[in-house]
């Protein structure tokens, strides 16, 4: 007897035959096609399988993840895709999407965009059932950010009467992550509740950090840490009421707290340079000076409900309305010169309310359209910031048209208006051509991005630098127009695509520093300069970039458990950017790699799975591959491979259901030893045995 397809937001379940195996066992074939062509939700804002898709989405499924026993987002789209690549400093975790940071990549959570500075960490990956990639601009269903991408994390929320899931996980440097999931259903009424626990030490791998004594580089030691310790909390609850088959309501609330661990008592060296007025003779000496004197604390709280009205099967309409509160303060320890305090860093508001509705026309032509208000605001200490606001509205429409039974057109446009910036218009277009096993998909997007408060109104003043930075309340929006083609073969046993891309953006923000002539014509300029900041920059439309590339991916389900998978992506970055000359005092338009780029990317997998009665087996290996990155500041980074190798046991019993877990991380141990404060390849401590048991009830 078949399953009854049920609609909420972000989520679907599709009718399949019931089979007695385990998901983790199902070699069926009903379980091979839907892990080669999963439903996805993302690409068109409608549920449709992965192949029938006018627009491709990579989707990592929840198998993948357990299987390279992945802890955080970030993580799983470093190992299991090809157009991603993360790096983690002490100021949190940044993504490289195609060649250009994740500022312009929207992240979802069943189809709730996460905002705040800590976003890629709040995430938990146990009740996970896909993540959705979609690679393109996305402004016209997403709105502004989605310049470059999408991600949306569809969690697994199980209407069993009760279904308990709890993981815990070890590995080296003090690092340990602790999951619970409780799911629970009575009638009408289902709860979903979800804890996480992570934290890590500091760890070093060089100890060192350089300096230049006239062209000759000497080394001293440093107390600071490659990464920085550690310890946050995560709770999540959400319940929903199904009065009747059409009608179904939904609240829901998250907490996260996250707190730096650094050495309270590590020091680092600082070089002083001193040149005698008669000899011209340079000397160099050094002192040491407290590395930190405050943690980072991010806390973050959401809330939101929503409705669900399925009146017929034509007709789908939900009303969401989610608030994402954001803080982040430095939080200062009490040293010989004050008292321990804090001091907010940045505190974010951001209010969502989206009223869409998906309807079947004819049995040819799907339209979603829909409503959306999106409040923000903003506060700062320390960017002296008292409180910002900006409000946008939308109206936006997509329409999903079957041309012939081979091919089909989706075009879609939102009108933006915002209370800063004012209107603007981003349309998107596509063709989805299929035959047999062959897909072949076209697409456009324009996007549109509109300046961040922080970057409207934040001073900063770096005193370390002596760099003073200003605020810009008239910088324009960014846009962009984003092209990509798709082709694809698929049938039960295989998938290959190749993806080509191309993305042009204008009137990107970046810092100019001003001239001397801009300083002198300024009396509130100059007088900062005579307060001793000695650059004076302020936040500027003065870039653009073009991106280009290919991509190819593979995925292979073998006779006798096995499965291969893998991608490569080429991307071509060029940046040009407006610059000051400090010696003509002239601007110049130099060009480079755009920011954190990398050219060359691939990942491997490999998994083999086997049943024996109550016990299964899955051994899986995956490795990530990439050329050097690039950064503006640092320069390039040396190019990294990584491997793991991972095992997981489930046994089954009764009810119950143990999966212990042993991996190793960084198999070949490669390890980034340059000194403290490089543009660092990766920051893994090296080879690392993973003990993990998870319990399913």
């Amino acid at each position: 007897m078949g399953s009854t397809a049920v609609f909420s937001q972000g989520k679907q379940t599709v009718a399949v035959s019931p089979t007695k195996r385990t998901a983790a066992a199902d070699t069926s074939m009903t379980g091979r096609v839907h892990q080669l062509n999963p439903v996805v939700v993302t690409g068109t804002g409608t549920y449709r399988r992965a192949d029938n898709s006018p627009v491709a989405v990579r989707v990592l499924t929840a198998k993948e993840l357990r299987d390279a026993q992945v802890t955080t987002l970030a993580d799983a789209l470093q190992r299991l895709t090809s157009n991603i690549t993360t790096h983690t400093n002490g100021m949190g975790t940044f993504v490289n999407f195609n060649g250009v940071s994740d500022d312009y990549v929207v992240i979802l959570e069943n189809g709730h965009r996460i905002s705040g500075d800590d976003r890629w960490n709040r995430l938990s990956m146990e009740n996970v059932k896909r993540i959705e990639v979609f690679s393109g601009a996305a402004s016209t269903l997403y709105g502004s950010d989605a310049l470059a991408g999408v991600i949306n994390i569809i969690t697994d929320d199980s209407q069993k009467p009760v279904n308990i899931t709890a993981n815990s996980r070890l590995a080296s440097k003090g690092r340990q992550q602790q999951n619970l999931v409780v799911d629970a259903t009575a009638g009408t009424v289902s709860s979903h509740t979800a804890y996480t626990h992570s934290q890590a030490d500091n760890w070093q791998v060089n100890h060192y950090q350089a300096f230049d004594e006239g062209g000759t580089e000497v080394l001293k030691l440093t107390g600071r840490p490659m990464s920085v310790g550690y310890q946050s909390h995560n709770i999540s609850e959400k319940l929903e009421w199904r009065p009747t088959e059409a009608w179904s309501f939904y609240v829901r609330g998250s907490y996260y707290d996250y707190l730096t661990a650094r050495p309270q008592g590590a020091t680092y060296a600082t070089q002083k340079k001193t040149t005698d007025k008669t000899t011209g003779n340079v000397t160099y000496t050094y002192s040491d000076k407290a590395a930190y004197t405050y943690d980072l604390h991010h806390k973050s709280y959401t809330y939101g409900g929503g409705a669900r009205w399925v009146p017929d099967s034509r007709t789908h309409l939900y009303l969401d309305v989610y608030s994402d509160n954001f803080q982040s303060d430095y939080d200062y320890w009490q040293t010989a010169a004050k008292e321990a305090y804090d001091e907010t860093r940045k505190r974010t508001h951001y209010v969502n309310e989206t009223l869409k509705g998906i309807f079947r026309l004819t049995s040819w032509n799907k339209l979603s359209a829909g409503v959306e208000a999106v409040q923000e605001s903003l506060t700062s200490q320390s960017d002296n910031i008292g409180f910002e606001t900006t409000n946008t509205y939308n109206v936006f429409a997509q329409d999903e048209l079957q041309l012939c039974p081979w091919l089909e057109a989706v075009a879609g446009v939102r009108y933006t208006y915002n209370d800063n910036f004012g209107s603007a218009v981003t349309p998107s277009a596509g063709l989805f051509l299929h035959r047999g096993g062959f897909r072949l998909r076209a697409n456009y997007a324009a996007g549109y991005r509109t300046p961040t408060l922080s970057q409207l109104y934040a001073t900063d003043q770096a005193k370390t630098a002596s760099r003073y930075t200003l605020y810009n309340p008239n910088l324009k929006a960014e846009k962009n127009h984003f092209f990509t083609v798709n082709a694809e073969y698929g049938n039960h046993w295989v998938t290959v695509s190749v993806s080509a891309f191309m993305n042009k953006i204008r009137d990107m923000i970046n810092y100019r520093t001003m001239s001397t002539a801009e300083v002198e014509g300024d009396a509130a300029l100059k007088a900062l300069q005579q307060e001793g900041w000695t650059t004076i920059r302020q936040r500027d439309n003065i870039d653009r970039a073009t991106l280009k590339g290919i991509s190819a991916s593979l995925k292979l389900l073998l006779p006798g458990g096995f499965s291969v998978g893998g991608g490569y992506t080429l991307t071509d970055s060029k940046a040009e950017t407006r610059t000051l000359d400090t010696k003509t005092q002239q601007y110049v338009v130099t060009e480079s790699d755009v920011d954190k780029s990398v050219r060359h990317v691939g990942n491997v997998s490999a998994a083999w799975d086997h049943t024996w009665k109550n016990y299964h087996l899955n051994v899986s290996i995956d490795g990530h591959m990439q050329g050097r990155r690039y950064s503006s500041t640092y320069g390039y980074a040396d190019g990294i491979s990584q491997w793991n190798v991972s095992t997981r046991h489930s046994v089954r019993l009764r009810q119950l259901t143990l999966e212990p877990g042993l991996a190793v991380e960084n198999v070949l141990n490669k390890r980034d030893t340059a000194p403290w404060n490089s543009n660092f390849a990766t920051i893994n401590p090296g080879r690392s045995l993973v003990a993990s048991l998870r319990l399913t009830y």
